[in-house]
């Protein structure tokens, strides 16, 4: 009997779950739930913020001018290069929308996905020592639709990262008279047209709203904590520490500075989110992070429960490539798991490592940077992968770095800058 499995979520992880799992067609038969009317996940740009026309929030944390952060020659899942935005690298969020259409085109995913469904519950039921999975689905377009109930022998979770919004707590915020959003909510530089902004992070969102915004605006404040950014910034730019408090218009940082400002936008990131997870699921996210998952993936108590692209700070659609084979391999017996109180410890040392060695806060516990790396070969050798498997290869971490060096280097211009890389992918050129 083929192992029944159930995808949550259409996006990019969604599809390569998709992709690995009908390639074993004899081992494994796969649904893909999709709560929206198309695949794409947060690369679906919409005007909507708030709610969308169901009345669920709105997935998507696209900005209309947005564009990647990372060239498409690496962004590129492992045997379909990413041609779509032409000579350019640094590629708009349709070409990507197109991109993951064409992947799903191209190993024909379709047939497996079922759109605007939406998964209610998922709850574990344990007999004779093996658990399968109910999973209560409904229609995501009818409030009056029955749930349905279906059973599986897998989860995999690929509902994203960025969609649930993570509000600061700001005394006296509730006493700011401009206008007020989160990042998730942005969407033209235009609604800002000669205002003062403070943008509140200086995370990659930051950063990016901040290059988006100062042609149209007067002045921008950009509040963190972070070490100064050293690269060129446009000339109306003032890095300023974090706010302290607010006190009517005026907003107050943590050196004591204050601004007069027309808008405060909060780019302080996003939640992990799971609805659907009954509590039976035992699984537990504490300030962002997800308990308890072996190498950020497996549940260790619930091992066919899997979680793909929990981690950050990545390259994301190849990483995703080797969490998914890596979950199948726990599932298809290919891989011997660890007992799990074994799981449990190799994931407390690797949190401890975190805390202890590199000096990361808690809610670093899924970031990977620079560990991305030798983490993807990790996967693939406890998979049985082979060695020369494309998402490993050398060539992606080499355009990686030097893509935060030029970012490092140049804020506003970096993504002006081409790669071109070899057909047989063993170099490239930065152009």
């Amino acid at each position: 009997m083929p192992i029944r499995v159930a995808v949550i979520g259409g996006g990019a992880a969604g599809l390569c779950a998709a992709r690995y799992l009908t390639k074993k067609p004899d081992m494994f038969q796969v649904v893909v739930y999709e709560q929206s009317d198309q695949i794409g996940g947060t690369w679906v740009y919409t005007e909507d913020v708030g709610t969308d026309k169901y009345g669920q929030p709105v997935h998507s944390s696209m900005y209309y001018r947005l564009r990647t952060n990372l060239p498409k020659e690496v962004m590129m899942f492992p045997d379909l290069p990413l041609k779509e935005g032409g000579r350019t690298s640094f590629i708009k969020h349709n070409d990507v929308l197109r991109y993951l259409k064409r992947y799903a085109a191209t190993y024909d995913l379709h047939k497996y996905i079922q759109l605007q469904t939406r998964v209610e519950l998922v709850k574990p039921i344990t007999s004779n020592d093996r658990t399968t999975w109910e999973v209560t689905v409904k229609n995501a377009e009818d409030p009056d639709a029955v749930p349905q109930v279906h059973v599986f022998d897998a989860v995999m979770v690929c509902n994203g990262k960025y969609a649930v919004p993570s509000y600061p707590d700001i005394p006296g915020l509730e006493t700011f008279t401009g206008k007020v959003i989160h990042s998730h909510e942005y969407r033209h530089p235009e609604d800002f047209q000669g205002q003062t902004v403070v943008l509140l992070g200086a995370g990659a969102s930051g950063c990016d709203i901040c290059v988006d915004l100062h042609p149209f605006v007067d002045k921008i404040y950009l509040s963190h904590h972070k070490q100064e950014i050293t690269s060129m910034l446009p000339s109306n730019l003032q890095q300023v520490p974090d706010i302290a408090s607010i006190d009517n218009g005026s907003i107050v940082f943590t050196d004591g500075q204050r601004a007069e400002a027309d808008a405060l936008i909060l780019c302080t990131g996003y939640l992990y989110n799971f609805p659907f997870l009954a509590a039976e699921c035992g699984v537990v996210v504490d300030r962002m992070r997800i308990s308890p998952l072996y190498k950020h993936v497996l549940h260790t108590g619930f091992p066919s429960l899997s979680f793909m692209g929990m981690v950050w700070s990545i390259n994301p659609f190849q990483l995703f490539s080797c969490q998914v084979r890596f979950a199948m391999a726990a599932l298809d017996g290919t891989m011997t798991l660890p007992s799990t109180i074994d799981m449990d410890t190799d994931t407390q040392q690797d949190y401890e490592y975190r805390r202890h060695e590199l000096k990361y806060p808690h809610h670093y516990a899924h970031k990977l940077d620079s560990m991305q790396w030798d983490y993807k070969k990790e996967l693939l050798q406890l998979a049985k992968v082979e060695e020369d498997d494309e998402a490993i290869n050398p060539i992606f971490e080499e355009m990686y770095n030097e893509t935060h060096h030029l970012r490092t280097k140049d804020l506003v211009n970096y993504k002006t800058r081409s790669f071109e890389m070899s057909d047989d992918l063993k170099s490239w050129e930065l152009l």
